[in-house]
């Protein structure tokens, strides 16, 4: 801190350039070099407000110039400068919300200073009475104690139980009655704090305590001291930054409705011609429109010739694949029917062989036979199943394929 201090003096004295070469070129200074600072550029430096307070916010960084402050103040606003302005902005917000909590605290704690007690202060003879209450609850304890011990080791749990039940609730007023006084103690010292103390109140500037009607010349001292003068700086500076900035950007929009009304005005004529360009725009867009509705028109034209003969085209191929669909179906109930009578054949020579036989032999055969009469029934069911699942998946892969043709087309 001490050679930078002594830097920036020798810089004061002897200039930026004390130790540079007769012979080397000086570079001139440049207010968008990162060397120096940017809020001593835009208004003045925050670290220099508190220097040797509370609120010291050490030695600055970066460099303070004063010639490329006014190159900074000359040079034509730009996005770079804007951006400069806007961070010296934001660290004074952040600075003033800082404070502003500061002096929020300071206020809750004098809330709860100046709070009074929730009850009035015991007097003396309520003390004595309390304490000769609090004296014989513990008596009481200590007895019902020994006699929950004596039932415990006679063997009476529950009469012990009982007694020890007792005991907390004495325990729980014993401790109220100490919590009572100790209230009562604790509110005769805070009055008499109170009244020995002065009133006190919060800066709402810099957030420090004051005492309400003090001397005058402790007020001055407070008002012309580093941290109320720096942080009152900080407040009047953001916001008169402020309100500059949102004149700026009022003028700049006043300027923008003017150049929009010159535009209109050059154009040729005011609202007149304006009605009159928009009349011609209306004309135009419908005669793009009638344009656009008969080549519609005849493309929904071809399209339907398209679509008709696509039609035709499957509507044949349909026909065929529904009449090998029958043939098909016929041939496999024909199949069916000649399988029956075969079995129904059978199933008569095997009954008149089993009327000769046993009686035990023809009721397991008859048993057998109806288990494969319902099991040829149920694998016939499942073919008749899959064929129906087969036509109705061929006739959805016919329609999905005529729908791609046709979206092809239209594409």
């Amino acid at each position: 801190m001490a050679v930078l201090a002594a830097a920036q003096l020798l810089d004061e004295l002897m200039g930026r350039h004390r130790n540079t070469n007769p012979n080397e070129k000086i570079r001139k200074p440049n207010w968008e070099d990162p060397e120096y600072c940017k809020y001593y550029m835009v208004k003045f430096c925050p670290h220099d407000l508190f220097v040797n307070t509370r609120a010291d916010l050490g030695a600055c960084p970066k460099v303070h110039d004063d010639e490329v402050k006014d190159l900074f103040e000359r040079a034509e606003s730009s996005y770079k400068k804007a951006q400069y302005v806007e961070e010296f902005l934001r660290f004074c917000r952040h600075m003033i919300n800082d404070v502003e909590r500061k002096i929020q605290k300071g206020k809750q704690r004098l809330e709860l200073m100046n709070s009074k007690p929730e009850g009035p202060p015991m007097t003396q003879a309520q003390t004595e009475k309390n304490q000769e209450q609090v004296q014989l609850l513990s008596e009481k304890i200590t007895a019902l104690v020994q006699e929950a011990e004596e039932a415990g080791t006679c063997g009476n749990v529950e009469q012990a139980q009982g007694l020890m039940k007792l005991c907390d609730r004495l325990k729980e007023e014993k401790d109220q009655l100490l919590k009572q006084q100790e209230n009562s103690h604790w509110s005769m010292t805070a009055e008499l704090a109170a009244a020995q103390e002065k009133q006190m109140e919060v800066c709402p500037v810099c957030g420090a305590f004051l005492i309400v009607g003090d001397a005058q010349q402790r007020i001055d001292d407070h008002l012309s001291g580093k941290q109320h003068v720096g942080y009152f700086k900080l407040r009047q500076a953001y916001e008169e930054m402020n309100e500059a900035r949102e004149k700026e950007q009022q003028e700049k929009e006043r300027k923008r409705r003017e150049e929009r009304e010159k535009e209109r005005s050059a154009r040729g004529g005011g609202l007149g011609s304006d009605r009159r360009d928009r009349e011609r725009m209306e004309r135009d867009r419908e005669r793009d429109r009638d344009k656009d509705r008969s080549d519609r028109g005849d493309n929904t034209d071809k399209e339907k010739e398209r679509q008709r003969s696509s039609r035709e085209v499957r509507g044949g191929r349909n026909e065929e694949r529904e009449g090998r669909e029958k043939e098909r179906e016929r041939s496999d109930r024909d199949r069916e029917r000649d399988t029956k009578e075969r079995d129904t054949k059978e199933r008569d020579i095997k009954d008149r062989d089993t009327k000769e036989r046993d009686p035990k032999e023809r009721d397991t055969k008859e048993r057998d036979t109806k288990e494969r009469d319902r099991d040829r029934d149920r694998d016939t069911k499942d073919r008749d199943r899959d064929r129906d699942r087969k036509h109705r998946r061929e006739r959805r892969s016919s329609h999905e394929r005529g729908s791609r043709r046709r979206s092809r087309e239209r594409h």
